[in-house]
């Protein structure tokens, strides 16, 4: 929404009081906008350091997850709901490196601890799994390459490890080639140019869904 000049000049010369009366009142009704100024404005954290708060937070309800009995359902939901906590980290402190990074961390941890249980559920019920598996992984290549060129050496560990642990689990291969994923994107750390085109076009034909 643009503003026109003459709105922009009578809300400069609001009295003080007046312009902190609206700010706040306005910022009651975003919570968003709140979270970020609390963060930028009264956090003594780094980004760095909320980063690797949510990072531990991630790592101590994936071993909680570990400890119950096993559903694809509710891993399914679970997996949401922390990715929940990444999209509020981005949201309060504009990390757009901790996105790609604590993304990556989920989906490789996610794998890494439930692997086996994935395999022991027939495809019917773990294709709907699979598929939000292979979009993340997708949205975590689209997320990178919108970032500078020189961030991407980065992540490169870390889309190796997700790479192999996708190429390492039939469901999510037969998944990710019917979906158009191929594996050797994170493998090899080659997105490519046109990733974004790409995937625009497979959601509009239904795919990833």
């Amino acid at each position: 929404m643009k503003f026109s000049k003459e709105f922009k000049e009578a809300l400069c010369n609001l009295p003080e009081n007046e312009k902190d009366k609206l700010l706040l009142r306005l910022l009651k009704k975003n919570i968003k906008l709140t979270n970020r100024l609390h963060f930028e404005l009264v956090s003594d954290n780094s980004v760095d350091e909320e980063r690797q708060a949510v990072r531990n937070e991630l790592e101590k309800q994936i071993q909680t997850l570990a400890n119950y009995s096993f559903s694809i359902g509710s891993l399914f939901m679970d997996v949401r709901y922390l990715s929940g906590m990444i999209n509020e980290h981005v949201s309060r402190t504009n990390d757009k490196i901790g996105e790609v990074d604590l993304n990556i961390f989920l989906l490789c941890r996610i794998l890494e601890e439930f692997n086996s249980e994935i395999l022991n559920v027939t495809y019917a019920k773990a294709r709907k799994f699979c598929t939000s598996v292979i979009a993340r992984a997708f949205k975590i290549l689209l997320l990178i390459n919108k970032l500078h060129p020189d961030y991407r050496i980065e992540f490169q560990e870390g889309l190796h490890k997700m790479g192999k642990q996708i190429g390492a689990n039939p469901y999510l291969m037969e998944t990710a080639i019917f979906n158009g994923f191929d594996v050797n994107w994170p493998l090899k750390g080659e997105i490519p140019e046109d990733i974004e085109k790409f995937h625009k076009e497979l959601r509009s034909k239904g795919y990833l869904r």
